[in-house]
């Protein structure tokens, strides 16, 4: 991890992107090189104790995380996010599943506040439960209810920022001031804003989600996912990721960390990108309601702790599920697809793809209506993606 010093300044995210966790190998490659190893070996019984014991750093057992690729990768992720360490997952899923697993169990109280993605409530609302794990949920704006709900038993408050696919802004700093009062730790799913846009362990979060399928891998190319933060919080995830199989292939951590290097340029870019989209559908006459934390300039808590306002949105049509669908079938350039974060621009419609296992009621609550469209801005020009989205609108 980069650090400053006297003769050492602060580098900035794009150097960092590029640099961080790199280390000249013994062929001298400039990044780091694919370890496709399942195992490595020592010169002697006492060398493999240091790394088994954990005396020393070193490479052991892909399974474990101990694979030269992978701690590459784990070092360039935390040190984005500023935590003292990163884990590296086969999915985010499989990166909340452990989290959850090593710091709640039966007994146990949950809260998660916001919009969260389908898979995500899935778990915490039918999986969890079978192990005797409660979850509360509160809607993004009952953020003043949460004291209420904290118990003795809480033991982690979870959300998304911005919310899927809602795009609420929810003040992290002020969660988790109420969580540490009732002693609950809290973890930030940062998969839409990425650490481009923001920190979540320097507003006061004490763990990093990431579905590094996303904005981290850029490419719809690969499956991965992380979570950052300190030491002691990651250090029981660490077994659940051992002993549930969790890890992340050494061929995927390797496109992970080439991808990474680029995040900077293409994060930005979506910025930009998906700013403009907002505000040709804020003035479309076909369009109710749009959904983007920078629409207008953005709220004071989105600048306050937002450095961009990310490549996605959502917006609403007036029209039931059929009509909606025809216009998302007009669209041209935006391919209809579920994920997001590639340089590919997406389309989807919430109630068919990320939220169509969620119950039409608790759908309706959350507002995610049958006219809803969620939109992943890619890298291509966005006057096309505008027209492309004109022509669709006008024409369905």
């Amino acid at each position: 991890m980069f650090e400053a010093s006297e003769d050492q300044p602060a580098r900035g995210l794009s150097t960092r992107c590029v640099h961080a966790g790199e280390h000249l190998d013994a062929q001298g490659a400039i990044h780091a090189a694919l370890y496709n190893h399942s195992t490595f070996g020592f010169r002697s019984t006492a060398d493999l104790l240091d790394v088994v014991e954990g005396r020393k750093e070193g490479n052991l057992y892909t399974r474990y995380g101990l694979n030269p690729t992978i701690r590459s990768l784990e070092e360039k992720l935390a040190d984005l996010e500023y935590g003292e360490r990163a884990y590296a997952f086969a999915s985010g899923m499989a990166a909340e599943a452990a989290t959850f697993l090593a710091h709640v169990e039966s007994g146990d109280h949950v809260v998660c506040i916001g919009d969260v993605y389908g898979g995500t409530y899935e778990l915490l609302a039918v999986n969890l439960p079978r192990l005797g794990i409660e979850t509360s949920f509160l809607l993004a704006d009952e953020i003043d209810s949460l004291p209420s709900v904290l118990t003795d038993r809480t033991r982690i408050v979870f959300f998304e920022t911005p919310t899927n696919p809602t795009l609420d802004v929810i003040d992290v700093g002020a969660v988790a001031r109420m969580a540490r009062t009732m002693g609950a730790i809290t973890v930030v799913d940062n998969t839409f804003a990425t650490p481009v846009n923001q920190n979540p362990l320097a507003l006061g979060a004490d763990l990093v989600i990431h579905s590094a399928t996303k904005y981290l891998g850029g490419h719809s190319d690969l499956t991965g996912g992380a979570v950052v933060g300190r030491k002691d919080l990651l250090e029981p995830i660490w077994m659940w990721r051992k002993n549930l199989g969790q890890m992340i292939a050494p061929e995927v951590a390797f496109l992970l960390g080439r991808s990474i290097r680029t995040l900077v340029v293409r994060v930005r870019a979506q910025n930009a990108t998906a700013g403009k989209v907002a505000e040709f559908l804020a003035g479309h006459p076909r369009v109710v309601r749009v959904n983007y934390p920078g629409l207008g300039g953005g709220s004071n808590l989105a600048r306050g702790q937002m450095r961009g306002f990310g490549g996605m949105l959502s917006f609403v049509l007036e029209g039931d599920a059929e009509e909606t669908a025809r216009v998302v079938d007009r669209l041209q350039i935006f391919s209809i697809a579920a994920s997001l974060g590639g340089v590919e621009s997406l389309v989807t419609q919430p109630i068919t793809t990320t939220h169509h296992g969620m119950s039409p009621e608790e759908r309706h609550r959350r507002g995610i209506v049958d006219g809803m469209v969620r939109l992943s801005c890619g890298l291509e020009d966005a006057d096309d993606l505008v027209a492309d989205l004109k022509q669709a609108l006008e024409q369905a």
